[in-house]
C-alpha cells in the first residue's frame, strides 16, 4: 500500500503463531471503504475482510472488525489490485441503474424489440408475460401478468402479478428485470400506456435488502455434498443452536432450512425464495467461510 493513502487502524492482535497483525481501513473506489487485515510489522500479507459501499455508515467498519475477531472461522481473502479500483456495489441512482440494465448486452430482453408479450414459464407451468393490462375507461397499464398452467392464453385469463412475485416464482432476476427496464424505456413518453406502477416495482426491487436465496441454497447443498459439512455444523457456526434432552448443543437446522428455502416458514405452505441480505452474508461468511458475493444472484 502507498504511504500517502489515508489509513486508520481499528485493532491490533496476535495470530495463533504469535505474529502481530492489524486491522485497518483505507479509502477505496467511489467513496467506498476497505477493511483490511495485514501483517503489522511489514504491512504485507494484506487480506480483504470487507468492502463497504459509500453509503454505508462508517461505524460498520468497526462492527465488521469486531465480528471478524469474534469468529474463529473468520472469512477473508487476499487483497488484489482490482479491489482498490472498483466499488463493491453499483453507486448509481435508480434511473442510471435502469439505463445500465438496458445497455448491458447480458440483460438483453427475450423476444423482438418492442415485444412486451414475451412469455416466461415457472417450474409449475404457470406462464408470465409483460403486456398492457386493460383498466376500463382508463388507459391500459403496463404490468406483469400470470396465466394459469395449461389455461387459455387470453387477456381474460391473465391476472396482474407483482414483478417481485414473478422473480420469486422463477428464482432469477433475468430476464424479468431486463424486460421490465426495456419496456419502461420504450414507453416512457407513451401517453397511451401507464407505466408508473411497473416503474415503482422496479425501483423498489433495485434498492431492496430482500434478495433471492437460490445461490445461497446451492452453495449450502454443495458444501454438504462435496465438503462433508452438515446443516447442523453450518448453522452452529452462525450462532443458531438448541440443546437436546442431555444438554448437548446442536445447530438449529430448521432455522437454516427456512432461510435457504428448503422448508416453509411456520404457517406457510411453500418455502420462501427470499432472504435478507444481512442473513445471506452471515450464512456465507460464518457458515460457509466464503464471500457473500459468491452466492448473490445478479
Amino acid at each position: 500500500m502507498s504511504a500517502h493513502l489515508h489509513i486508520s487502524v481499528l485493532h491490533r492482535y496476535a495470530d495463533p503463531r504469535g505474529r502481530r497483525r492489524e486491522i485497518l481501513t483505507r479509502a477505496g473506489c467511489a467513496g467506498s471503504l476497505l477493511v483490511i487485515d495485514r501483517d503489522a510489522a511489514s504491512g504485507q500479507d494484506c487480506r480483504l475482510v470487507a468492502h463497504l459501499a459509500a453509503d454505508e455508515p462508517r461505524v460498520n467498519a468497526a462492527l465488521t472488525c469486531r465480528d471478524y475477531l469474534r469468529n474463529p472461522n473468520r472469512w477473508c481473502r487476499p487483497l488484489v489490485p482490482a479491489d482498490l479500483e472498483r466499488a463493491p456495489i453499483a453507486e448509481d441512482p435508480i434511473e442510471d441503474s435502469i439505463r445500465d440494465l438496458i445497455e448491458d448486452p447480458t440483460e438483453a430482453p427475450v423476444g423482438a424489440p418492442g415485444d412486451e408479450v414475451s412469455r416466461l414459464r415457472d417450474r409449475r407451468g404457470h406462464v408470465y408475460r409483460l403486456a398492457p393490462l386493460p383498466r376500463g375507461r382508463s388507459i391500459p397499464e403496463l404490468r406483469w401478468q400470470r396465466l394459469p398452467a395449461d389455461g387459455p392464453d387470453s387477456a381474460a385469463a391473465a391476472a396482474p402479478a407483482r414483478m417481485r412475485d414473478v422473480i420469486g416464482a422463477l428464482e432469477t432476476y433475468r430476464p424479468i428485470r431486463a424486460l421490465t427496464a426495456g419496456a419502461l424505456a420504450r414507453h416512457d413518453d407513451d401517453p397511451d400506456i401507464s407505466t408508473s406502477k411497473l416503474r415503482g416495482e422496479l425501483e423498489r426491487l433495485l434498492c431492496s435488502h430482500i434478495v433471492l436465496n437460490r445461490g445461497l441454497r446451492e452453495a449450502v447443498l454443495a458444501a454438504v455434498d462435496q465438503q462433508g459439512l452438515t446443516l447442523s455444523e453450518i448453522t452452529f457456526r452462525c450462532g443458531h443452536f438448541k440443546r437436546d434432552a442431555r444438554g448437548n448443543c446442536h445447530g438449529d437446522t430448521s432455522w437454516l432450512s427456512r432461510r435457504i428455502g428448503l422448508v416453509a416458514e411456520n404457517g406457510k405452505s411453500e418455502p420462501t425464495p427470499w432472504v435478507h441480505s444481512d442473513v445471506l452474508a452471515q450464512i456465507a461468511r460464518e457458515g460457509l467461510g466464503i464471500s457473500p458475493r459468491e452466492v448473490e444472484l445478479g
